[in-house]
């Protein structure tokens, strides 16, 4: 019987555009869709001007778009957009797998793409390849993998070699062997959270990296591990206490992981999101205000699952990226305010001793969050949460739900990801490029060369 690693990169290998259905097509560009908005926003963040210098020193090179930092080789032009997709906490997420797919796997179909001179109808077969290797991958290891591991920076590391494979025309010997390279390079560890450093958007930035760097190696003629999942020391065994590799075969070839993407629209972890869409429609249901919010609610009580409880329990964040990880700030934001978009981590928000915006610090002393274990036996096939409002006439409000808006579950449409999209992209470089960056999105299956569809966006304000 063949590998699971084997039948894996066979698919891949194998897989044509006119094999994938009109609907998986059409969902792979609205993965590009909605990366590039993250990826353009994210571009002129510290974190990603950071990294456009090293990959500056990095060598001359004129191969692939580093968004807002000239041109670099594809490799590393992967690694620098890599970690601008992931900084505004605006980027997809599988719910099954727990992975930002577009973060890692479309810098590196991308940076291949231009340098390949790919058309763009083979870009989009590569992002949807990718997803599909990262996420079943991802699912065969979730949820014990996620104590440790950040699975956008291992799992995805096979998506963005995968991604990055396909542009290559990889046989599946090539693809074994990429697979292999990618998955001895797979790493991304959790403690990032304690100190909310950087190297969070570094994994997806590495991730890219190792990808096209493992493509490129297996093309010429470089061995990687056959069996890197399923081996006595391999990926499964090594970084899950508990794995099913059926997850990676069943339906392979015909049930296609990207339909299953869920898209962000809240700018905090995908943890808090079905809280916060409880706390901000209970808010619109009771017509109320920030004032009447304050004057009325006189407790707050969200229930979460386990394991998203274990990133987002920060209860007093000091920092805005401590914010975007903490459930009390992100609902009591989303009930006080409305919405919880980039305003709402704004650093005069927040500082040494807590929150400083004085109605907002008084709503999050209200706020308290626990774990359900009802909840946590429904994760991760579910993301779900429990909201309970004690008011101070001594009435209760209840409500709960399982798929935050933006999963499959409860979908939003392209249009409304391309209003997401310019107002992001608008909001933070212009709205020119905004429009330019969508027309090229618009016009990816007629492209004939993908070296001169984003060209242009190397240069955003500094």
């Amino acid at each position: 019987m063949k590998s699971v690693t084997r039948q894996l990169a066979e698919t891949l290998a194998a897989t044509t555009v006119a094999d994938l259905p009109a609907a998986v097509l059409e969902d792979a560009r609205r993965a590009i869709l909605d990366w590039l908005g993250s990826a353009l926003a994210g571009a002129v963040e510290q974190p990603a001007r950071l990294t456009q210098r090293v990959v500056r020193r990095l060598g001359a090179s004129d191969e692939a778009t580093v968004f807002g930092g000239g041109r670099a080789a594809a490799a590393v032009a992967a690694l620098a957009n890599g970690v601008a997709s992931h900084i505004l906490e605006l980027d997809d997420i599988h719910k099954g797998s727990t992975i930002h797919g577009a973060a890692p796997i479309i810098p590196a179909a991308l940076a291949v793409a231009e340098r390949e001179h790919a058309d763009g109808a083979s870009f989009i077969r590569a992002v949807a390849l990718g997803y599909e290797a990262a996420l079943r991958i991802g699912e065969a290891v979730n949820p014990s993998h996620y104590r440790f591991w950040h699975p956008t920076g291992t799992a995805a590391t096979f998506g963005a070699a995968s991604a990055a494979g396909s542009l290559l025309n990889l046989t599946a010997d090539e693809m074994v062997h990429a697979l292999g390279n990618a998955g001895t390079q797979a790493a991304g560890l959790w403690e990032f959270n304690t100190d909310g450093a950087m190297s969070k958007h570094l994994h997806p930035g590495k991730a890219a990296f190792n990808g096209v760097l493992s493509a490129d190696l297996a093309r010429a003629g470089f061995t990687g591990a056959t069996r890197i999942l399923e081996g006595e020391r391999g990926f499964f065994h090594a970084m899950s206490s508990a794995h099913d590799p059926t997850r990676i075969t069943d339906g392979l070839g015909s049930n296609w992981k990207i339909s299953e993407n869920g898209f962000k629209l809240h700018a905090c972890c995908g943890h808090t999101h079905s809280a916060v869409d409880l706390a901000i429609a209970a808010r619109l249901r009771q017509n109320w205000d920030a004032d009447q919010v304050l004057s009325s609610v006189a407790n707050v009580l969200v229930e979460t699952y386990g394991p998203g409880y274990e990133i987002v329990k920060q209860s007093e964040p000091r920092t805005p990226y401590q914010a975007k990880f903490s459930m009390a700030y992100c609902v009591a934001a989303g009930l006080l305010e409305g919405r919880v978009g980039l305003d709402q981590f704004s650093a005069d928000r927040l500082g040494p001793a807590g929150v400083r915006e004085g109605d907002l610090a008084t709503l999050l002393q209200r706020t308290r969050v626990t774990v359900a274990d009802d909840l946590t036996n429904r994760y991760p096939a579910a993301w779900p949460a429990r909201l309970t409002l004690t008011l101070t006439d001594g009435s209760v409000v209840r409500s709960s739900s399982d798929y935050p808006k933006g999963n499959p579950e409860n979908p939003v449409s392209t249009d409304h990801l391309e209003e997401k999209f310019t107002a992001l992209v608008g909001s933070r470089v212009g709205m020119e490029t905004a429009e330019v960056a969508l027309r090229a999105v618009r016009g990816l299956e007629t492209s004939r060369d993908m070296a001169e569809t984003f060209c242009n966006l190397y240069l955003l304000p500094v």
